[in-house]
Formats: structure tokens, sequence, C-alpha cells
């Protein structure tokens, strides 16, 4: 932690974990000697709205599953995460329902045979919706970081969207990049 914000690495939430473990939030959270927790507010399919259906190759409209989470940092709201699955890989599966998955959902796709191995993220900032500033416990003059994630697996076919929005004011993101 760094002057009161969030430090976060997107690393831990790219690779699946051991089904013992706790979820990469959590973790990370602990890391930091922070508590890290969420609320599923919803999961199912829904039509892909057309920035997700771009990422995903797919026609506007086409059903996706999404999981809809609030990501909660020390009892607070602290990011707000849709994560997207083409339905052809998630329908029938753990990621259409509310319910946590043993060792998080990257786990599961590895174990259905959709293993992520390129990671494209584009970081925006922007003003929240009413809704967004609501859930988040901010104002709406108060900006948002926005990330957007898509991952593909080894044949760059995109097997998951993520869309997290954060308060900007509370947030520091991390990369690390090896070269070669």
């Amino acid at each position: 932690m760094s002057n009161g914000q969030w430090v976060s690495s997107s690393m831990p939430y790219l690779t699946p974990h051991p089904t013992g473990r706790p979820d990469a939030w959590s973790a990370e959270a602990a890391a930091q000697g922070r508590r890290g927790s969420q609320r599923i507010v919803h999961a199912g399919e829904v039509p892909a709205p057309p920035v997700v259906a771009g990422l995903l190759e797919l026609p506007a409209g086409e059903p996706v599953v999404v999981r809809r989470r609030i990501m909660f940092l020390d009892g607070q709201p602290n990011e707000l995460t849709d994560t997207y699955y083409p339905a052809g890989i998630a329908r029938g599966t753990r990621l259409a329902g509310t319910a946590k998955i043993p060792g998080g959902a990257v786990t599961l796709l590895a174990g259905l045979g959709h293993v992520g191995a390129v990671v494209r993220e584009d970081v925006t900032a922007r003003m929240p919706t009413r809704e967004e500033a609501e859930a988040l416990h901010t104002t709406p003059d108060e900006p948002v970081l926005q990330l957007t994630r898509v991952t593909l697996d080894g044949r760059e076919r995109p097997i998951q969207v993520d869309v997290m929005t954060m308060p900007a004011h509370r947030q520091r993101l991390h990369y690390e990049i090896r070269i070669g």
C-alpha cells in the first residue's frame, strides 16, 4: 500500500491456482495486510454489450455469460468487476452461477481446456455513472479508472473479458513486464 492507495497487479488473476488456496483477490489483499472479499451480484447469460462482443469477436447481442461482482477491501467497496465469457465456454458451468469457484475462474477455465496465453489491458479514466458512484461509495465528481482486459488462448481466441471500475483516488496499478 502506498499513501492509503490500493496497489494492484494483474498477474495473480491470470494464472490457475490450486483449489485449496484462497481466491486471488483475498490472497493479494492478505499479502498487503488487508482483508479482501467479494460479493457476486449477478451471474448468467446476457446479450453481449457492443464493446464486449467486439473483444470476444462475437456479433453484438450474442449471448455471453457474465459474473458481476463487487470487490471489497477492508469491508469497503473497492472495485466493480464484470467478467464475460463466450456462452460456448461458460454455459452450464460454475461460471454461470453465483457460488464461489474453488481455485477461481481461471482455474476452472484451465480445467475446461481454456488457458490464457496473451492478455491485453486498456486503462481509461472517466467520470462514474450515478450507479457506479453509489456502489463504490464515492461522489459523482470523483473520477474512476476503468480497466478492460481481454484474455486470449494459445491460438489467440478470446476466452474472457473483464471490465473493472474503481475509484481513481484509491488505486495504483502496478505492471511488471518481462522483455524477451
